[in-house]
């Protein structure tokens, strides 16, 4: 399997192989789901909380006598039926975590990036050169490309210029290699790779 290398300019350069083990997958839907479902469960921050009756500041002393009233009867003005008293059943900080074995995680990776570039979603591009931060340079790339708006770039290596450079094109995102994950890489409509990004990626899920 080979992919082609692209330049700056959109020019082919060179042809890149592929590991048919890493590239060569195929679609694993249930996998994937689960994956998913994993990972969208640990986005979860679990901070929700509400203060119950025992939480609530006040409400110590009995807020009139028990009979002769005409009221309902009361014990404290934390009540849950009362106004900024008590929450019933109330949300607590909860922990929602859950984890894939990683042998699930490399063949899901495998199953994704066979996907993608089965679909022919997958460009290379050699090396992103860019001395300073311009969105325009960095739309005109994409454009020579072919790519779609919604691309997600994958470099080397944490890039503070390419970074900036993305912020203003509201569907694109870039990663470095090692933060990859399906997810992203799924919900992307094109993928560009750096090629040293993807050789690295293919070293790892072999």
């Amino acid at each position: 399997m080979k992919l082609d290398v692209v330049d700056n300019n959109g020019k082919k350069i060179e042809d890149l192989n592929l590991e048919k083990e890493v590239f060569g997958q195929k679609y694993n839907k249930d996998l994937l789901s689960q994956y998913i479902n994993v990972f969208k469960t640990n986005q979860r921050q679990g901070t929700s909380a509400a203060k119950t009756r025992a939480e609530v500041s006040g409400g110590g002393k009995k807020p009139w006598r028990q009979k002769g009233t005409g009221r309902a009867r009361h014990g404290s003005i934390r009540s849950p039926i009362w106004s900024k008293g008590g929450v019933a059943h109330g949300p607590k900080p909860s922990t929602y975590s859950l984890s894939l074995p990683k042998s699930m995680k490399k063949r899901a990776m495998q199953s994704a990036l066979s996907f993608k570039v089965s679909e022919g979603e997958v460009k290379v591009i050699n090396e992103i050169k860019m001395t300073k931060p311009s969105t325009k340079n960095m739309k005109e790339l994409l454009d020579k490309i072919n790519l779609a708006d919604k691309t997600l770039v994958v470099t080397e290596k944490p890039d503070i210029i390419i970074q900036k450079s993305m912020a203003n094109l509201p569907k694109a995102k870039v990663v470095f290699a090692d933060m990859l994950n399906i997810y992203d890489l799924l919900d992307a409509v094109d993928v560009l790779f750096e090629k040293n990004a993807l050789i690295n990626l293919q070293k790892k899920y072999k």
